[in-house]
């Protein structure tokens, strides 16, 4: 148990050594990631919504924001897995995961402000925010349900036994 533990811990701390590294490329790096990144979904799209190419800088902003609030959920995700391993299941694990993953957030923001022409946005760290908790909502709910699954599976066998 005390190894799960260790491993859930690693791999919160390498995902934000990967969250630093995104933000640590300079503006011209990064938007060149997401430039390709969106053209891979416009040839994708094209083939539903044939013209969608038209709104490609809106296309790749959304992907930008998209991508700030999908890489903090996979953050939540891990950090309330890591808290739970560690025996904070609770509110307090709860609560615990979303203080980490903002105060994270916020020092991404702040970290943007010494790379080359990047910036922190506080709109930014609102997104990333709400990613964290919509992942740690969702791995709550899921943990919940598992469990009242696996309770009414064990008191049926109860009652058949």
């Amino acid at each position: 148990m005390a190894k799960h533990k260790k491993l859930s811990w690693i791999v919160v701390v390498l995902w934000m050594a990967l969250i630093f590294s995104l933000s640590h490329q300079p503006a011209s790096k990064s938007s060149e990631m997401s430039t390709g990144i969106t053209e891979m979904i416009v040839v994708a799209a094209e083939q539903v919504v044939p013209g969608i190419a038209e709104n490609f800088g809106q296309l790749e902003h959304i992907v930008r924001k998209n991508a700030h609030f999908f890489i903090y959920l996979i953050l939540g995700v891990l950090a309330i897995h890591a808290f739970s391993k560690s025996g904070l299941r609770s509110f307090r694990g709860f609560s615990l995961s979303v203080v980490l993953c903002v105060l994270y957030a916020i020092s991404d923001e702040f970290h943007q402000l010494f790379v080359d022409g990047r910036s922190g946005e506080l709109r930014d760290v609102f997104i990333d925010s709400s990613g964290a908790i919509v992942g740690i909502a969702m791995y709550k709910i899921t943990e919940n349900l598992l469990k009242r699954n696996s309770q009414k599976a064990f008191e049926g066998k109860e009652v058949q036994g």
